[in-house]
């Protein structure tokens, strides 16, 4: 086995061995592991990407872990690129200051990134701290006035902030907690730095959506683990926390907000919980046969995307992709994709400009090149954003252009 990763043989939320694989993808390389031009000639490493649940506490998630400092010590991806993200974390920002924050409170962000939510907290008054591994976007935060630690999320990291500001009024790691392998070790540190009244505030991508969107290619490396509520007011009960509200947003294809608090805190347990439980239980979340059948879908969607990008290709048309998103490396895998029927992917971020695709190496080009190179069909890969990407390229449109939008279910506009 390689160096780089290893496979556990335990649930990352109970520690039980009642595990089934449900689901396989196809192996593919770090999500984010783009490549210079001069690195072009060494081979990527694949790592499998095999889906299990859990039978005791119903817990989805990947058993092969490949080594954090692998995945995000030179991180690509930054929050403020994206004007989609800057709002939404406008909006969350309001709703955590709303419910949860007096006067000069203190807010520290796990997986801080760039800075852009512990932004909108300090604009307003409040005292912020971020921790993120990523060496450089972590010194352009702190330059940018959001002082941000460089380093893993761990005891001796809780503590120290504990020691140096005190502790936390409340805690968020946002697209984050899904990363994580040790859950355990790290919801008992954000105990810990926790105030007896304070609370914790995570964003992850909900397996509901995920199931009933088909949308398989949030599955890669960094995501260790798929929520679902049944699992996690089990896993928060077992570390002495409890959870309170479960809200629904539409990120990343469809996320929840979920709030934690220390046991026996101050807020009650809200309404939304139940549901949340009640929708779990008719989407049959808790039955190992639901995963089974949405790998069927899965690969239904991939023959028919297969067909249509074949006779493209028959026809001598041109393809190009928009979106380098971690996803994007999923799906160019499972669905076969490479410099053979896309000639390049163009990207907003700068940081991903210039380098090629994860394994592929598909040429990452700025935006522009649409224009330059005029393909005759843009297969958005950052699906995600497809509403607001064909509104920013409408030109393209209105010259001839096609855009396909491969997920939820396959459009050709």
């Amino acid at each position: 086995m390689s160096q780089t990763y290893r496979h556990r043989d335990t649930c990352r939320l109970c520690n039980s061995k009642g595990l089934t694989l449900v689901f396989q993808l196809t192996p593919t390389p770090p999500a984010n592991a783009f490549v210079k031009k001069e690195f072009l000639a060494r081979e990527q490493e694949n790592f499998p990407l095999d889906v299990y649940f859990c039978e005791n506490c119903f817990h989805v998630q990947l058993l092969d872990i490949v080594d954090p400092s692998e995945l995000f010590e030179n991180y690509v991806y930054v929050s403020g690129t994206s004007q989609v993200f800057v709002d939404h974390f406008d909006r969350y920002s309001k709703f955590i200051m709303d419910n949860y924050l007096d006067a000069n409170s203190f807010v520290v962000d796990i997986g801080s990134n760039d800075g852009t939510l512990l932004r909108f907290f300090k604009e307003n008054g409040h005292r912020v701290l971020g921790v993120d591994p990523a060496k450089e976007i972590t010194q352009t935060a702190t330059k940018n006035g959001i002082e941000t630690l460089p380093i893993f999320f761990d005891r001796s990291v809780a503590e120290n902030i504990r020691a140096k500001y005190e502790g936390a009024n409340v805690v968020t790691a946002n697209n984050v907690f899904a990363h994580i392998d040790d859950l355990i070790g790290f919801i008992r540190n954000v105990r810990y730095l926790l105030k007896a009244d304070g609370v914790f505030s995570f964003e992850v991508s909900y397996l509901a959506d995920v199931i009933q969107k088909t949308l398989f290619d949030m599955t890669y490396h960094e995501h260790l683990s798929y929520h679902s509520v049944l699992p996690l007011i089990l896993f928060f009960e077992s570390n002495d926390m409890e959870l309170i509200e479960i809200i629904r947003i539409d990120t990343h294809g469809g996320s929840i907000r979920g709030i934690a608090q220390v046991k026996n805190g101050p807020y009650s347990i809200g309404e939304s919980v139940k549901s949340a439980i009640r929708i779990e239980k008719e989407l049959h979340l808790d039955k190992a046969e639901t995963y089974q059948t949405f790998a069927k879908n899965i690969n239904e969607i991939r023959d028919k995307f297969q067909t249509l990008i074949r006779q493209l290709k028959r026809e001598n048309k041109t393809i190009a992709g928009y979106g380098a998103p971690a996803k994007a490396t999923t799906l160019i895998y499972h669905f076969g994709l490479d410099q053979s029927s896309i000639d390049f992917i163009v990207d907003d971020s700068p940081l991903k400009q210039g380098l090629y695709s994860p394994g592929k190496h598909i040429p990452v080009l700025p935006s522009q090149a649409i224009y330059e190179k005029k393909p005759d069909y843009l297969i958005i890969l950052a699906w995600n954003f497809a509403e607001s990407i064909m509104e920013k390229h409408e030109a393209y449109r209105m010259n001839g252009g096609h855009f396909i939008v491969p997920l939820p279910t396959l459009k050709v506009i």
